[in-house]
């Protein structure tokens, strides 16, 4: 079929802004974002750390969040915890966030969230956060499907959500919807407080109305500045992973590609001192291995590492620094794809030859647990009994870890994994 010359022209001139945007964004993403130290998540400095190498991880909980009535699938949830700073921090240790709908792409879905009561411990009925048809028109565009949210604290402790959406076409011409909380107070218990859009992100540099492919899916990494690195991926043709720099209250303040791999995606990113920092990514390349890149200079220059020695299933992970300085990885392994989830857990993170692992769920085949979410409670000191001494000191309570995964499709699976470190 014959198209007509006037659409002829148009596709011919969106084809041209694609290829010019994407010179133009090779060009920016090798750009540093502006120096950045890492919020280090470490005990209470009147205690003293446990050693990574004495400290085990046990599994004390596990349930499923409670779903929206009638609805059949859930997919992609992040966890944020509430900073002292939030008005419901009283109330509210934890958040989870995920989309539900009929089913992936479906045009019902939305983002829905459950808060984790403080008290009772009990998470609350799913609610909805976003709907693609109040969120379009709150900005005046027409979103079709919605896809990842992730989540993120700012430093006066305002919640904000970044969410997957798209305009024309699937999840390779996505945009990112940047929404934030309403922190007035809310006349619902438990509180449901309104999200605000904000704007769809600027993240094509020559068209930004156009926003080419680029997602978010893994957690922010926390910035001393009170600001974050938030991890994004670009999935048109080629895909390569790289982030934005967002200031203390959320604005976007740069934007840097952090590996030269044209196969890799959804990095999620791993300080292991300020200046230090790793990113494990998904790998869609032939090796079946975790993709890795670092930095030594707080982002100024990014080296591509070989593959780690643990395998990758084209999939999704979640991976942080413990309060104990160890690393902890949620991934699925290649041997058995997402019908298995583990935990993979070292010192060291290179080599990563000694790191420790196991299955958080070993499913069927046809099964999926994938997508996961990785969160530390804050450390507290405890008074702890010095029996040579006769007297008191100051030991560390750790924060327990809570993980979160897309459970056969159908729910969310939370956990609760507490820590059972050696003196």
């Amino acid at each position: 079929m014959k198209l007509p010359q006037s659409l002829t022209t148009v596709c011919l001139a969106l084809t041209g802004l694609v290829l010019i945007d994407m010179g133009l964004r090779k060009h920016s993403f090798d750009e540093p974002v502006g120096p950045a130290k890492a919020q280090l998540t470490s005990p209470p400095k009147t205690a003293q750390p446990a050693p990574p190498s004495a400290c085990t991880w046990q599994r004390a909980e596990q349930q499923r969040l409670p779903m929206p009535e009638g609805v059949a699938a859930a997919h992609a949830s992040t966890l944020v915890w509430l900073p002292p700073t939030h008005p419901d921090h009283a109330k509210t240790s934890l958040m989870a966030f995920w989309f539900a709908g009929t089913r992936e792409s479906a045009a019902d879905v939305n983002i829905v969230a459950s808060r984790l009561d403080r008290t009772t411990g009990q998470w609350s009925p799913a609610f909805t956060v976003v709907d693609r048809h109040e969120a379009g028109r709150a900005l005046g565009v027409r979103l079709r499907r919605l896809g990842n949210p992730v989540a993120w604290a700012d430093a006066s402790g305002r919640l904000h959500l970044f969410v997957v959406a798209t305009g024309l076409g699937g999840w390779a011409a996505s945009r990112v919807l940047h929404l934030q909380e309403d922190n007035k107070q809310a006349d619902t218990q438990p509180p449901q407080r309104r999200w605000t859009p904000v704007r769809l992100l600027p993240l094509t540099p020559a068209v930004p109305a156009l926003n080419t492919s680029v997602l978010v899916r893994t957690a922010p990494m926390p910035l001393a500045d009170g600001g974050a690195l938030l991890p994004v991926y670009f999935e048109l043709g080629m895909k390569y992973s790289a982030v934005l720099r967002l200031g203390p209250q959320g604005q976007m303040l740069g934007m840097q590609r952090i590996t030269h791999r044209h196969d890799v995606l959804q990095p999620a990113l791993v300080p292991l001192s300020e200046t230090h920092w790793l990113a494990y990514h998904r790998n869609q390349g032939s090796s079946r291995q975790m993709a890795v890149s670092q930095t030594t200079d707080a982002g100024a220059h990014w080296q591509d590492m070989p593959d780690a020695l643990y395998s990758n299933a084209d999939s999704s992970v979640a991976a942080l620094r413990t309060q104990q300085g160890s690393t902890v990885m949620l991934h699925n392994p290649a041997e058995h794809g997402r019908r298995a989830l583990w935990w993979s857990e070292g010192a060291t993170p290179l080599p990563s030859a000694a790191w420790k692992t196991h299955a958080v769920i070993e499913g069927d085949a046809g099964e999926e647990y994938s997508y996961p979410s990785l969160v530390q409670m804050p450390a507290t000191p405890i008074a702890q009994r010095l029996p040579a001494e006769g007297n008191t000191g100051v030991a560390t309570r750790h924060g327990d870890l809570w993980i979160s995964y897309t459970h056969r499709r159908q729910a969310i699976a939370v956990e609760r994994w507490v820590p059972r470190c050696e003196p």
